[in-house]
């Protein structure tokens, strides 16, 4: 994938319905056609969906402003000309049936808001079935799946173009023969909605800071008093801005080696002082942190019996974000995933940035072995934890494979699993082992490594090794 994305703005206006046809640029959206749009109620967490039906392109329209002549595509080429849109920040394509593959490329390009400057054509990452839910699982089997590309974040951006360009068989020549595409291709644009963050930086008063030190003492209530004392001493030691946001529960704060062996002891019942393998507490930012609208997901939670490996993705969502714009990528990803792609909820479990912070993903509980849709065939006992970007041939950065050390030594160590050493799950069906195959695997795996994918990306896979041996380093092991 292209890594070229025009700069982002921060945050996005809501949006509204928008015109299927060709609007002349600078012209206001037409709100009276048939494309659906889908808004939050502006007096909760806001954020909507522009869902745009592609249709055939004619010949000029498909070919680049410096390509040369004669290179124009067919009709069977599909997509949507050059448009005004409301304000959006992620775009994606999806279509119908989730059980078919788009044989193709698939093409956008941007016009951020203010300019009448357009971006590079960029790519969309196609093969995308792989992070979803098992086959035969009630999510994969709810009705409401659809295939998917991967989204890409390109900043706030009110104009948008798109092509979706079929492959030729193996051995034609695509000028005389296509693959047909799947049924039912839209354009996605997502428009995350207003960061809570900024809007409750503003109302910090001191009821925050006495709330933050009023949760810690109702957590440590009951809970050992080796549990309170490690507590008490968190508190101590953690900063004002910091206690604001734990009061909110914005934020789990970190804990050292010795507090996170204390509750762990305390809430699994464990004698005390029989030292667990286990990495302390990274600081993780909640899905109230990020700004989740809970009203989206489902109520429910899916729950399997242990966590036994960790994949890591990528999430093929570009480079050009800044750590401050991270939670609107992940409110963007996380309304792609359900009210596009059809999942119960976002599909990682947790999300780290190019800074280093961790998220919390799919709800459930960051303590709790949740099921979630990352890795297509083993979801089951299992965590997935994306990289916000793109690593196919850009290199991850160290504070976020640093992240990835911390958050397995101690996810992973919750469960007893060690992360240098490997563990055998049961393939629930894929491209690379069938259903009901016992597969050894390392315990910090690629999604590669057991789909048959690019994810996480070249450069990122080959972090691996050394994410492996400082999670281990953590446990203490």
């Amino acid at each position: 994938m292209r890594s070229f994305i025009t700069s982002a703005i921060g945050v996005t206006c809501s949006a509204a319905l928008v015109l299927p046809n060709a609007a002349p640029a600078g012209a206001a959206p037409d709100t009276s056609a048939t494309a659906a749009t889908e808004a939050a109620d502006p007096a909760e967490v806001s954020g909507s969906t522009q869902s745009l039906p592609l249709s055939p392109l004619p010949d000029a329209s498909t070919r680049s402003t410096d390509a040369p002549s004669g290179t124009a595509e067919s009709n069977a080429v599909q997509g949507l000309t050059r448009r005004d849109v409301h304000p959006f920040s992620l775009v994606g394509v999806v279509w119908d049936d989730a059980d078919v593959e788009l044989h193709g490329a698939v093409e956008v390009r941007t016009r951020a808001i203010g300019s009448d400057r357009w971006s590079d054509w960029q790519d969309l990452e196609t093969h995308n079935a792989e992070h979803a839910a098992d086959p035969g699982s009630a999510e994969r089997d709810s009705g409401t799946v659809r295939g998917s590309t991967a989204p890409l974040w390109v900043g706030n951006c009110d104009g948008v173009e798109v092509r979706v360009i079929p492959e030729a068989p193996d051995g034609h020549d695509r000028a005389t023969a296509r693959l047909p595409l799947p049924e039912g291709l839209r354009l996605e644009l997502v428009d995350p909605g207003e960061d809570p963050q900024q809007s409750s930086a503003a109302n910090t008063d001191e009821g925050d800071f006495e709330a933050a030190g009023a949760e810690f003492a109702d957590l440590a209530s009951g809970s050992g008093s080796r549990l309170a004392t490690s507590l008490q001493a968190s508190l101590q030691g953690s900063d004002r801005t910091s206690l604001q946001a734990a009061g909110r529960g914005r934020v789990l704060p970190a804990l050292s080696k010795a507090q996170t062996e204390a509750r762990t002891e305390a809430e699994a019942g464990v004698a005390p002082g029989s030292k667990p393998y286990i990495g302390p507490r990274p600081t993780i930012i909640t899905r109230k942190g990020w700004g989740a609208d809970e009203k989206l997901r489902e109520k429910s939670f899916a729950y399997t019996k242990s966590v036994k490996a960790a994949f890591i993705h990528h999430s093929a969502t570009g480079n050009k974000y800044t750590c401050s714009q991270a939670p609107s990528v992940l409110r963007g990803i996380y309304r792609y995933h359900v009210k596009s792609s059809g999942w119960r909820d976002i599909g990682y479990n947790f999300a780290v940035d190019k800074c280093g912070n961790i998220y919390e993903g799919r709800a459930g509980g960051v303590t709790k072995a949740v099921q979630g849709a990352h890795t297509l065939g083993f979801n089951t006992d299992s965590m997935g934890i994306a990289v916000l970007g793109t690593f196919t041939t850009s290199d991850p950065p160290a504070a976020a494979v640093n992240a990835i050390a911390k958050l397995t030594a101690w996810k992973l160590g919750l469960f007893g699993a060690n992360p240098s050493s490997r563990t055998t799950l049961v393939s629930g069906g894929g491209n690379r082992f069938k259903k009901g195959t016992k597969v050894k695997l390392n315990v910090i795996s690629g999604h590669r490594d057991g789909f048959a994918t690019e994810c996480p990306g070249t450069r990122l896979y080959k972090k691996l090794g050394s994410a492996r041996t400082s999670s281990a380093h953590l446990q203490g092991r």
